[in-house]
């Protein structure tokens, strides 16, 4: 599972990126990959993963996001806020391959 995290500039995504990717490896998980980049620079990242997953503070940029996201049957979620605070990798992955199981 590719995964992309987005956030405003990409720097805090990138802490919550290296726990996801520790969080993976710790289940055996040796597949998945988890980047962040900042939000201008998505588009086109989007078609080179299976999943994008959005900082709670991107809410307003949901619908355009997820739009793109939908053209080239990527999942795009929001990041709840809980675990994007908490900078919790283990509850992003499960949350991850729990979408990409629907």
């Amino acid at each position: 599972m590719k995964i992309m995290l987005c956030c405003g500039a990409g720097m805090s995504s990138g802490f919550l990126a290296q726990k996801v990717r520790s969080a993976a490896k710790k289940a055996g998980d040796h597949e998945t990959t988890c980047e962040a980049h900042a939000e201008s620079t998505i588009a086109p990242i989007i078609p080179t993963v299976d999943i994008v997953c959005l900082g709670p503070h991107l809410k307003s940029d949901f619908p355009d996001i997820k739009k793109q996201c939908d053209s080239y049957n990527v999942k795009c979620i929001m990041i709840p806020s809980d675990v994007y605070s908490m900078i919790d990798g283990v509850k992003l992955y499960n949350l991850c391959k729990k979408e990409m199981a629907k």
